[in-house]
């Protein structure tokens, strides 16, 4: 079997580390989950954005980059909790517009991103979970961490539009996209299942790979 390297991309608190945990043992890959916890700088920039940002973001650049390096050199396919590509093009952006990073701290982030980025393999498939604000919010205070209490509606909103600007653009792999909102692979199998059959579509080169309603309808009717 050919090896892969996916990586599963989305908002905060959408279920990428429950996607990776359940594919990963489903499709035999190595899980690599995203560093949250090891971040010294998060709290303080939950609290005061403006003061830390740069630190966060060079934080998770650096340790992205990394983790990006050893799944390239895994033995075997692998899957990742968020890509180095969200870093900068989503978080460390939505940063920078809101001002809360500024303008010679961004400048010094990119070039570096974009000097790293220019030596790494893009990985085979990028796993789009895309989620309404509504579903975000629940799965953020299910989850209960401390600082993300503060997290606000109008910054989810951002980072979701980001989100779908960066998915329209990015050119260096394929892009399957999941309707987060109306697919609970963790209670159903069935849904589960379903995105396993489209990663295996565009893993297989097939271009327009789409959860279609009929499709929905017939795993939602198999979940009742």
């Amino acid at each position: 079997m050919k090896k892969r390297f996916v990586t599963v991309a989305g908002n905060i608190g959408v279920g990428k580390s429950t996607l990776v945990e359940l594919l990963s043992k489903r499709l035999g890959w190595e899980p690599f989950y995203e560093p949250v916890g090891e971040n010294p700088y998060l709290a303080e920039f939950y609290r005061d954005m403006r003061s830390w940002a740069f630190h966060s973001q060079m934080f998770f650049l650096t340790r992205r980059l990394r983790a990006h390096r050893q799944l390239l050199d895994h033995p075997t396919s692998a899957i990742q909790d968020r890509s180095v590509y969200e870093d900068a093009e989503i978080f460390a952006q939505n940063l920078y517009l809101q001002r809360h990073m500024t303008e010679r701290d961004y400048q010094t982030y990119r070039e570096l991103y974009q000097i790293l980025t220019d030596f790494l393999p893009p990985p085979d498939l990028v796993i789009y979970l895309r989620a309404s604000i509504p579903t975000l919010e629940r799965r953020i205070a299910l989850r209960g961490r401390d600082y993300e209490r503060q997290i606000k509606s109008e910054y989810l909103h951002r980072l979701n539009a980001l989100y779908e600007a960066w998915t329209i653009n990015f050119k260096l792999c394929p892009v399957l996209t999941v309707p987060a909102d109306d697919l609970d692979y963790v209670a159903y199998d069935s849904h589960l299942d379903l995105i396993v059959s489209k990663i295996n579509e565009k893993l297989a080169g097939k271009e327009e790979v789409v959860f279609e309603a009929s499709e929905m309808a017939k795993v939602n009717d198999q979940s009742m």
